[in-house]
């Protein structure tokens, strides 16, 4: 198969939008004061739906940003197929689709979807897609239990019941998946849920190589935040890693080194260097993302030896 993929970048046009107020589709909104925008697609302009409908952004040759603002989807094509990380929810499944078409790529050479965790809002929108492209979805054994209890409740705001997808494959830790010349390798790195899909691969820019990382997620959400310190004191040894993919381009607590996805963005510019390749950022962000999750689990621990320290009224 031959697959000629056509470049994804923001405009200039879409940025002076942003800046100005407006999204690339016209709505008002824009970053409040003191926010950034890659913060604004997940705090003040989160029910924004016209807001919301980015442009796809080429990371890379073989790498694209196709998700909504608020939730980060990504497109890995290949010469064989290509491999789609998350897909979002409703009512954002068309706004992706239609993104990966403007990319040059056809959503029925998606051979692979990978589910990062169990949240409605990366894989509410997977089973419309594998119903057509055909694609094989995975995830993680915990976080396949997880999608589908949360089939059986009903969707966003009293909607129906969200649409579990065909399980095809269980990701365990150090699994890997080879297509059209890249493999992945899987990590499970539990902490914002019990599964969590993380995964390393290589993008190329100019046709040069470059490692990339996806993270599911880093975060110990309540009960997970032992697990969670486990989890980046393995992700923190990595090496070599120059390319990040976030789940979401903004994350509480822990904002990514010189801006995220859309702040990175805006700074492609031909001839310059690609802002996506920045291991540097990477390794601050890493070092800061283990150390809070160390700091977080000792604040418990430390509570918890004082609660059963105390003496108990007679």
């Amino acid at each position: 198969m031959t697959t000629k993929l056509r470049m994804g970048y923001f405009g200039a046009a879409m940025f002076a939008a942003v800046l100005m107020g407006t999204s690339a589709m016209g709505a008002e909104g824009g970053p409040l004061p003191g926010e950034g925008l890659s913060q604004s697609y997940r705090e003040s302009q989160m029910d924004n739906y016209e807001y919301q409908l980015v442009e796809p952004i080429k990371m890379a040759d073989n790498l694209y940003y196709v998700g909504p603002g608020y939730v980060g989807v990504y497109l890995i094509t290949t010469p064989e197929g290509h491999i789609l990380i998350d897909a979002a929810e409703d009512p954002y499944v068309e706004h992706v689709l239609g993104n990966i078409r403007k990319v040059g790529a056809d959503p029925a050479d998606i051979k692979y979807i990978l589910i990062s965790h169990g949240h409605l809002d990366h894989f509410g929108g997977v089973a419309a897609i594998q119903d057509l492209s055909g694609a094989e979805v995975g995830a993680v054994a915990e976080d396949w239990a997880l999608i589908r209890e949360r089939a059986n409740q009903t969707g966003r705001n009293e909607g129906p019941n969200p649409r579990a997808p065909r399980e095809d494959f269980v990701i365990a830790e150090g699994d890997t998946l080879e297509l059209g010349g890249n493999t992945f390798t899987f990590h499970v790195t539990p902490g914002h849920t019990a599964g969590v899909m993380s995964a390393e691969f290589t993008v190329w820019d100019n046709g040069t190589p470059h490692k990339a990382f996806f993270s599911g997620g880093t975060g110990g959400r309540p009960g997970l935040e032992e697990i969670a310190v486990e989890s980046t004191s393995r992700v923190v040894q990595y090496p070599d890693i120059e390319v990040f993919l976030p789940n979401h381009a903004w994350n509480e607590g822990n904002p990514y080194p010189n801006g995220s996805i859309f702040e990175r963005a805006q700074r492609i510019a031909p001839g310059q260097p690609n802002p996506f390749i920045d291991g540097a950022a990477w390794r601050e962000w890493i070092d800061k993302s283990h150390q809070r999750n160390v700091e977080r689990w000792a604040e418990i621990e430390a509570a918890e030896h004082a609660e059963h320290a105390t003496p108990q009224p007679q």
